[in-house]
């Protein structure tokens, strides 16, 4: 992990292709490696699998705007902390708890345990499938919040580099965060858009007891990444 960490740093610091391939690639990667934004596909898999029968074009756009609010909060996040003086992306200890025990609550609601209506929609009536977009981007705001300092670390540096260059090449340094974004985006509409596919090749829809179970697991993966941050936050208060 450290040794990879330091490859692609140091990769960001080389040609410019190299530099973008690097960045790209640790968008993909902090998705991956990180336990925190690892929580993202079992979310977005199971507000998927909660939409019933829909097309692949809907899934990948449900899954984009999810991504699209989680990148939206993120630059939010950075900026007022950053104003505010506080670290990147630190919420702080109140707001991480808030935010843990909102994903705690999603969690019961992907697994059918709680209602939230909010995130409803994709069912029935042409006003409900609206109401799914809007809360396919809505949850991706809520989530952006939940990830804070965890996305700033890994986001370190690619953003260093970008920074170090933006007075001279502003351009070379938006393509950087961009293509960290495109990469971090990428894992998570592939795996809602490949959610619907698997839907179809089985046949499942949302009464099936493969879509049933496929929403309870995803329910408590989500759960478990609302339980690890309330751990860190119990860490925290005992400091």
């Amino acid at each position: 992990m450290i040794e990879l960490f330091t490859g692609l740093s140091g990769m960001l610091t080389q040609s410019d292709h190299v530099a973008l391939a690097a960045s790209f690639a640790w968008g993909i990667l902090s998705i991956v490696l990180s336990p925190c934004h690892l929580a993202s596909i079992p979310l977005i898999v199971g507000f998927i699998d909660k939409q019933g029968k829909i097309s692949t074009a809907r899934a990948a756009l449900l899954s984009t705007l999810f991504s699209s609010g989680i990148l939206i909060t993120i630059a939010l996040i950075g900026v007022l902390t950053g104003l505010m003086g506080r670290m990147m992306g630190d919420i702080g200890v109140w707001g991480n708890a808030a935010v843990a025990l909102l994903l705690i609550a999603i969690g019961l609601y992907l697994m059918g345990i709680v209602p939230l209506p909010f995130l409803d929609g994709g069912i029935g009536q042409p006003g409900m499938r609206r109401r799914g977009l809007f809360a396919a981007f809505l949850l991706g705001l809520i989530f952006g919040v939940a990830l804070g300092p965890c996305t700033f670390a890994y986001m370190a540096p690619m953003l260093g580099v970008a920074f170090s260059v933006a007075s001279t090449r502003p351009v070379f340094a938006a393509l950087l965060v961009a293509a960290y974004a495109l990469g971090h985006c990428m894992v998570i509409v592939l795996a809602g858009t490949f959610t619907e596919l698997v839907q179809h090749l089985l046949r499942w829809n949302e009464q099936s007891r493969g879509a049933a179970v496929l929403k309870k697991i995803c329910g408590i993966l989500v759960i478990i990444a609302g339980a690890y941050m309330l751990i860190g936050v119990w860490r925290m208060v005992r400091v």
